[in-house]
């Protein structure tokens, strides 16, 4: 399989949402899960769909095209300029990290890339699981910077995994717009696994800043053969697709509707 290229670029996904991805790849997708997180990670799927290695951690970084001096004041390059330029007129108001590579990856990397598109003057949004844990002298760094960072959990998480996304989005409330990300489900309560996941949830949602996302699986996911979560139809852009809808009201479309903005406003 092909690996990603380490230059970085700026992208529109389908909803509309601006990504500039620090690092490509990510180690949620393992042996031990193949198809990524919850069996149904679709960055891991896309990957696939086009041949690139998942599992193969790239950063990406700025095509710098003068001498390179020890501190990343002195960095430059017409790449960077170029970038800085595009973030300044895209129609969204943040530009956001973290799509197809979790960020926590290489923290060192995404604070300096933040630091350099800051430049811009936008929101940058970032959304991990925080595999990596991110440094002290990192949190002051990013304190100096307008970063929200969406912390991806859920209650398909390990008890260890939980653990730890929360510990980090608690610490991260003292240095930025740190909002909790819930991959959320319509648990089948009838189920003992899908019950004890339910109220695994319930208190998930009990935090004091949080986005609701919904669960796309597929018709073989786990999940849904052994009937742990409830699945429809759904309307998604142009197309109808298979979701877990915890709430009805959630919001699920085009991102420039969203009251939400990924965290960056306050509810």
């Amino acid at each position: 399989m092909k690996n990603y290229k380490g230059i970085i670029t700026l992208n529109k996904n389908k909803r509309g949402c601006y990504i500039l991805d620090t690092v490509k790849g990510c180690s949620g997708r393992s042996k031990e899960r193949p198809l990524g997180c919850y069996d149904n990670c679709y960055a891991n799927a896309i990957s696939n769909r086009y041949g690139f290695n998942f599992s193969n951690i790239v950063k990406r970084d700025f095509d710098n095209d003068k001498q390179q001096f020890c501190f990343d004041f002195f960095r430059n390059s017409k790449h960077e300029d170029d970038i800085i330029k595009q973030i300044k007129k895209i129609d969204m108001p943040f530009v956001r990290i973290g799509e197809m590579g979790d960020p926590s990856e290489n923290w060192l990397h995404t604070i300096n890339i933040c630091k350099i598109i800051s430049k811009a003057n936008k929101p940058i949004v970032i959304v991990t699981k925080h595999w990596q844990e991110i440094s002290v002298v990192l949190l002051k760094e990013i304190e100096k910077l307008n970063i929200c960072i969406n912390t991806s959990i859920s209650a398909l998480d390990t008890s260890e995994e939980t653990e730890h996304r929360l510990k980090q989005y608690n610490i991260l409330k003292n240095y930025c717009n740190s909002v909790l990300r819930i991959v959320s489900c319509d648990f089948n309560k009838n189920s003992f696994v899908g019950s004890l996941m339910a109220e695994e949830q319930n208190q998930l949602f009990e935090n004091d800043k949080i986005i609701d996302t919904i669960f796309r699986p597929s018709i073989s996911n786990p999940l849904v053969v052994d009937k742990i979560i409830n699945v429809k139809k759904i309307k998604f852009l142009d197309s109808s697709i298979l979701a877990s809808v915890h709430n009805c009201k959630t919001y699920f479309g085009h991102c420039s509707n969203c009251l939400e903005m990924c965290g960056i406003y306050e509810k």
